[in-house]
């Protein structure tokens, strides 16, 4: 009997199989029950429109003498060509350089791929993972891997992913079941659909993924999207067809880490995947790297609710939009071109001082005061008295400047009240929250116009009060323009109600620009004028600025200018001069705008005060002709 147990046991021992090999096979087994459909935006012709990048096999990009590992002090810094694998193990700030210039790409990269064969296979990389902190569910990842990122900051390696959440406890529970949630990446953050979802597409148990064509942003559905992120700025994600459909193949890294770097060493890199550069340019790190690796549960908890999509049914399709995207695109193109060779713009600012400097020379700036604000003033006067002002009172003006920060915080919240009021009625995604999306910037737009003018009509009224000799604090100038905000309002929404209605057409546009001068001195107009009514308000702007558009325009232009450019100017400074996050950059550009503006009001009060002189003042007589001759007198 002890010797039959004996063979027993032996032969259990022989035919169980281990339970980590178990697990390793319920993973790759959910992996690829669950394995993505990826529709990619075709691309007709080479360096053409289009996503000429696949998820990337990485053992296609080692080996390769194109392939350079560098670092960790410096770019130049060469470790070795053509790494593999085990060359990139517990590499800390290493990185990986690629063949070309991501700051000049044109069709290297997209060479270098097709000569790689990287389209012959493109696989995605799998990872199941549960989190000690929140057991109940196990979250099953695809990586993907493309060799360059063609978006606003176009930089080498390119790592995005999706995530589905099981109500499992393990790889095997959640074999016997369907995703409750899944989470579709788009730049540093992610939109979650549920599995029974309308906005998720699923073709036997595969989710559909659409790849944003250069930015490889993850989406649900083929629209025009519009995109932010804090490393990649403002931006358009397309995912419009039509799409070259692909089923990569599943390579499951397993769960067990030292598993993981023994089947994948390249997983414990802790560099970068692809050329070192300045700030959003640089190589992303790698999925290891990444909060989600580790803790996808957690990270799932921020997942968005919603993506926004550009209505297309409307009155003027997706012309605005389109327009809003190239001029992005050339924006980001403009600043590439100073990182890669800043002499020529460098030059071209140069020059623009040295104009500038010849027409303050040229100009007339003198006298400035004492001088009463209700006269006539010659351009230099204009902005000489608006920044002696300024710098003369800065208790005054920097106070009333402060009052746009609680509004920007204002129309924040009042447009997250808008879009979670939405979801009372269900999810909405899409060209639903494309529409609400717009809904909430007219809003904003209209109120952060309301508040600008604010401060203008609290300048120009303690323009006044200073004029008259008396005291005057923020809280002063701002109790007597609150007496005005509601025609002020009426005015503007009239204002903002033409403007969109005039740049959604584009080919309108430039009338817009015309009447947003033409209407500049609307502010001013209310607080110290009788006639109040929206219409009479802006009528009565267009006759103080008739004759003067260049004159109103060049002065209350430059100076809007001025306060819109200095904080991106500082906060582009300061992103080669620091380690600053991007998030406290746009801060501190934020807090400098704020403060700016009542300059702004500043020029506009005075430009409203020369225009009523000029106006309402007999002209100044000119001499029509000269004289025929002169008589010259002999010195005796």
């Amino acid at each position: 009997m002890r010797l039959c147990a004996t063979v027993v046991a032996v032969l259990a021992a022989l035919v169980v199989v281990p339970p980590a090999a178990a697990s390793y096979d319920d993973e790759q087994a959910l992996a690829e029950r669950f394995a993505p459909i990826v529709r990619i935006v075709e691309q007709d012709e080479e360096c053409g429109y289009g996503e000429p990048f696949v998820p990337t096999d990485i053992d296609r990009i080692l080996h390769q003498d194109t392939v350079a590992l560098r670092g960790p002090w410096n770019p130049t810094d060469l470790v070795k060509i053509g790494p593999v694998a085990d060359d990139l193990v517990g590499r800390f700030e290493y990185h990986l350089d690629f063949p070309g210039d991501p700051l000049d790409a044109g069709c290297t990269y997209e060479r270098w791929a097709k000569r790689l064969g990287a389209s012959e296979d493109p696989v995605v990389y799998a990872h199941v993972v549960t989190e000690a902190e929140r057991p109940g569910t196990v979250a099953l990842q695809y990586w993907f891997f493309y060799p360059f990122n063609d978006f606003n900051n176009t930089h080498e390696g390119d790592w995005e992913m999706i995530q589905l959440n099981f109500e499992a406890d393990d790889a095997a529970a959640a074999l016997g079941g369907t995703p409750v949630r899944i989470g579709y990446s788009a730049h540093e953050g992610a939109t979650s659909s549920s599995w029974t979802g309308d906005q998720l597409e699923v073709v036997d148990s595969r989710p559909v993924v659409y790849p944003a064509a250069g930015s490889h942003a993850n989406k649900y559905s083929a629209a025009l999207w519009l995109g932010s992120s804090a490393e990649a700025g403002v931006g358009c994600d397309d995912t419009r067809g039509p799409h070259r459909e692909l089923s990569p193949r599943v390579a499951t890294i397993p769960s067990d880490p030292a598993a993981a770097r023994k089947a994948y060493p390249w997983i414990a890199f802790e560099g970068r995947w692809g050329e070192l550069q300045k700030a959003f340019f640089n190589g992303p790190t790698g999925p290891n790297q990444k909060t989600q690796w580790t803790q996808p549960v957690s990270w799932s908890e921020g997942w968005s609710d919603r993506s926004y999509a550009v209505p297309t049914g409307g009155v003027f399709g997706t012309s605005t939009t389109d327009f809003f995207c190239s001029a992005v695109a050339r924006g980001s193109s403009a600043l590439i071109r100073l990182l890669r060779n800043p002499v020529p713009t460098l030059i071209f600012i140069a020059s623009i001082l040295a104009l500038a400097i010849l027409a303050a020379y040229k100009a007339t700036w003198t006298p400035v005061a004492p001088l009463r604000i209700g006269r006539r003033r010659s351009w230099g006067q204009i902005l000489a008295a608006s920044a002696r002002m300024f710098v003369k009172r800065p208790r005054l003006y920097l106070g009333l400047g402060l009052l746009l920060i609680p509004i920007a915080f204002a129309i924040t919240f009042l447009q997250w009240l808008l879009l979670e009021a939405v979801d009372l009625v269900g999810v909405v995604t899409g060209e639903a929250a494309g529409s609400w999306a717009f809904a909430a910037a007219v809003i904003g737009t209209t109120l952060a116009l309301v508040g600008l003018g604010v401060v203008m009509a609290a300048t120009a009224c303690a323009l006044v009060e200073i004029d008259a000799g008396r005291d005057v604090g923020p809280i002063g100038a701002y109790r007597l323009a609150w007496e005005h905000v509601r025609p002020l309002m009426r005015a503007l929404v009239l204002w903002v109600a033409v403007w969109i209605v005039l740049t959604a057409t584009v080919f309108l546009i430039p009338v817009a620009l015309w009447l947003a001068v033409r209407w500049a001195l609307v502010a001013p107009v209310v607080a110290l004028e009788r006639d109040r009514r929206p219409l009479a308000t802006l009528r009565r702007s267009g006759e103080l600025v008739r004759g003067r558009w260049i004159r109103v325009g060049s002065l209350v232009g430059m100076s809007a200018a001025i306060a819109l450019l200095l904080g991106p100017l500082l906060g582009a400074i300061l992103i080669f001069l620091t380690d600053m996050p991007l998030a406290t950059l746009n801060i501190v550009a934020g807090v400098v705008y704020a403060l700016a503006m009542p300059f702004v009001a500043l020029v506009t009060a005075y430009v409203y005060f020369d225009a009523r002189a000029r106006l309402e003042l007999e002209p100044v007589e000119r001499i029509s002709e000269l004289p025929r001759e002169i008589s010259l007198e002999a010195a005796t």
